[in-house]
């Protein structure tokens, strides 16, 4: 679609709408999983928690790639040059497969060294290994499919990826309750159940993808003869990509860093911050959605040669997530306890999650800033800038200030929220400040 003319406020929802419902739905895997996990007891849930944590990082490797991938047909489309466009796709799911054979072997065989090295122990130990070489298998098929949806909402089509990821989800929620507890002939394979269930739903969802690139009913499209490995390509797209890697990379570091020091508070706080984190995984989707719009909007019209307006499609787009944010603080402030207890009644479970999620409802509007302002910047191919505000933030004040307030000051597991909180204000202070400085407009790309 040309997103190029018309009303910008129009063009946000139009693409933002099924990107926040699709990103939603996207989270959303992680959520079902924990509810039905959830009724396995604390070890299960600190089994996926630590196992997804592990994940996050895995799953930087295709983050990149999409991201690369966004912006180039965004820019190409903008441009109208088509041909380029699916060939930016081509070579994209040459580099998924390969990421994905490479983490499936790794992962498989390290599951056990690096769940230890997390600190998980005994019947935590046991359930995580089995749910991280499930889904690191299944990378084989969540690469691909990743990198198919991305494409598409580069060329402004979010309605089709969105379609697809409920039918997905859907199937998710049918499979996860069969495999965990085994009603009927289907085995009890209890938290593995979970990452079976989450494998199947992706491996129908990368073939209904391929179908639609196949047979020409997306804006994008793909043939099934041997594709030629074009490298001019494959380096522009790993040029953009790399710092967004890079960014994700940081961020899930510093999660491990994070949930290994939570860890030493126990299972009820490794669980309730296990809870805590998915549910902010959610509250955040809608951002990531209004943030891919951002990303296509700002590099369809910079590919028109309309700086100006793609400057103003990432300002407003912050002002509706902002909004947002300030509804969902309010809520949070209010439901905490009884959001996470959704997931589990433990009573310490419940105040730990609880505790977690009111610390950073405060945040929200300077979240809002980092998310909507860094995809804004990486749809017009400035991904470095993004990655250098994470870096300083992450390392050089979140990492030190939770270590200092958790240990001197008498503040426990509370001192870690302090500090996460506290990193979140900067950081969204910083990204809004690079971004007004302008210089993203004169990224090119080639």
């Amino acid at each position: 679609m040309n997103l190029t003319k018309g009303s910008i406020a129009r063009n946000i929802w139009y693409l933002s709408l099924p990107l926040i419902i699709g990103n939603v739905i996207w989270g959303s895997f992680d959520i079902v999983d924990m509810v039905f996990v959830g009724k396995l007891g604390p070890s299960a849930i600190a089994a996926v928690s630590l196992g997804g944590t592990i994940l996050d990082i895995i799953w930087i490797a295709i983050e990149g790639i999409s991201v690369g991938t966004m912006a180039m047909v965004a820019r190409f489309t903008g441009s109208k040059e088509f041909e380029k466009a699916n060939s930016v796709v081509i070579q994209s799911l040459l580099m998924s497969f390969t990421g994905g054979i490479i983490i499936a072997i790794v992962g498989f065989f390290s599951a056990e060294f690096v769940l230890k090295a997390m600190g998980a122990k005994n019947e935590v130990l046991a359930l995580g290994v089995s749910y991280f070489k499930i889904l690191c298998l299944g990378a084989l098929v969540i690469f691909p499919s990743i990198t198919l949806v991305f494409a598409l909402r580069g060329a402004g089509d979010t309605i089709t990826p969105t379609k697809v990821l409920i039918f997905s989800i859907g199937l998710n929620v049918i499979l996860d309750p069969l495999f965990i507890f085994g009603p009927g002939w289907f085995p009890c394979l209890g938290v593995a159940g979970s990452a079976i269930a989450t494998v199947i739903s992706r491996i129908v969802e990368m073939f209904i993808l391929f179908f639609i690139f196949i047979t020409g009913k997306s804006f994008l499209h793909i043939n099934l003869k041997i594709p030629k490995i074009e490298l001019k390509v494959i380096k522009q797209i790993l040029k953009i990509g790399i710092f967004t890697s890079i960014t994700e990379l940081v961020w899930n570091v510093s999660s491990l860093i994070l949930m290994r020091i939570v860890a030493f508070y126990g299972t009820f706080a490794i669980a309730g911050y296990g809870i805590g984190i998915r549910l902010m995984m959610v509250i955040q989707m809608p951002g990531f959605g209004l943030a891919q719009s951002a990303a296509t909007l700002v590099g369809q019209n910079l590919g028109a040669n309309k700086p100006k307006r793609a400057e103003r499609s990432a300002w407003l787009t912050l002002g509706f997530y902002e909004i947002m944010m300030i509804v969902l603080a309010v809520i949070i402030s209010f439901f905490a306890p009884l959001i996470v207890a959704g997931f589990n009644n433990n009573p310490e479970v419940i105040k730990i999650g609880a505790s977690y999620l009111r610390f950073m409802a405060v945040t929200f509007v300077f979240i809002a800033l980092s998310i909507i302002l860094a995809g804004a910047m990486q749809g017009a191919g400035d991904s470095f800038s993004p990655m250098v505000i994470d870096v300083l933030t992450l390392f050089l004040i979140r990492i030190p200030l939770v270590i200092f307030l958790a240990n001197n000051l008498e503040l426990a597991i509370t001192g870690i929220w302090i500090g996460i909180a506290v990193s979140n204000i900067i950081e969204g202070l910083f990204m809004g400040f690079r971004f007004y400085q302008g210089k993203w407009k004169y990224k090119l790309i080639s």
